[in-house]
């Protein structure tokens, strides 16, 4: 470990909300084994499992966080509202990242995903569309979308998953899309790929990113020329989307009425 880094500390941001919470044990247990594991790290869980923050309550490296369920597509798409709620408690870390919670860590992370710099974000490219053409990369449409990004605009297509930077960088990723989550729904506005679309319109005009390759996260069951460091658990093998999810008619329906009208713009 690099002298000057040896005393910065890192906070992790970690959603389980629902029955998400099934992933977090091999989550945690994999993070101390693998994950910059010469730092002091500190993980922000938001979650409305009670027993899990029961189970965990002694550790004093998780700080759990009450987040009840939005629903489909909001527990996903406003998972920068929540971050935003501890904006003063983050101003505390060096680094922040953002990991799935649907992951395992395989494999030693160390030093090459820190940020070079202060300004820098970290991003992983999306194990769907690294050999992909420009013109298949699934960037939101809608010119009246905070998240629309034009023809000539954006040279990557990064996943949601696995993202951060320093304090300085991240907080300012964490307002910014916040915001521009705000406007869109403002005006009934949802982007396609949810957070991902905001984040993609972000670092489309980002010009200090510290780009990670697909084997950050290597999705289960995949065969992607990357070696396999994240592992991104297949859904299917917990009962699938919905079932994690537990979409209720109320957020569906909202959910197909605002998705209708943005259609249609």
């Amino acid at each position: 470990m690099s002298q000057n880094l040896k005393n910065k500390n890192i906070a992790i941001l970690y959603i389980c909300t629902g029955s998400y919470g099934i992933f977090w044990k091999d989550f945690f247990d994999s993070s101390e084994a693998f994950f910059l594991r010469d730092y002091k790290k500190h993980y922000f869980v938001f979650t409305d499992d009670i027993a899990l923050n029961e189970k965990y309550e002694k550790n004093k490296s998780i700080t759990f966080i009450y987040q009840e369920r939005l629903g489909w597509p909001f527990d996903t798409l406003k998972r920068f509202h929540m971050f935003s709620m501890i904006l003063d408690e983050l101003k505390k870390y060096d680094f922040i990242y953002f990991i799935n919670a649907n992951t395992k860590i395989l494999k030693e992370i160390g030093e090459e995903v820190l940020p070079d710099n202060t300004d820098q974000i970290v991003a992983c490219l999306h194990p769907g569309y690294f050999s992909s053409n420009r013109s298949k990369f699934p960037y939101e449409k809608n010119r009246h979308s905070e998240a629309y990004i034009s023809k000539k605009s954006g040279t990557y297509y990064f996943a949601g998953g696995f993202n951060g930077g320093t304090n300085k960088s991240y907080i300012k990723l964490i307002s910014n899309l916040k915001n521009n989550i705000d406007k869109d729904l403002s005006s009934n506005i949802i982007a396609i790929w949810h957070d991902e679309s905001h984040i993609n319109k972000y670092l489309s005009n980002f010009k200090n990113i510290k780009i990670l390759d697909p084997g950050y996260l290597y999705p289960e069951g995949w065969n992607i020329p990357f070696e396999k460091k994240i592992l991104v658990k297949d859904k299917t093998n917990y009962g699938g989307h919905k079932v994690l999810r537990n979409e209720s008619i109320k957020s569906k329906s909202l959910f197909k009425k605002i998705w209708h009208r943005l259609r249609k713009l």
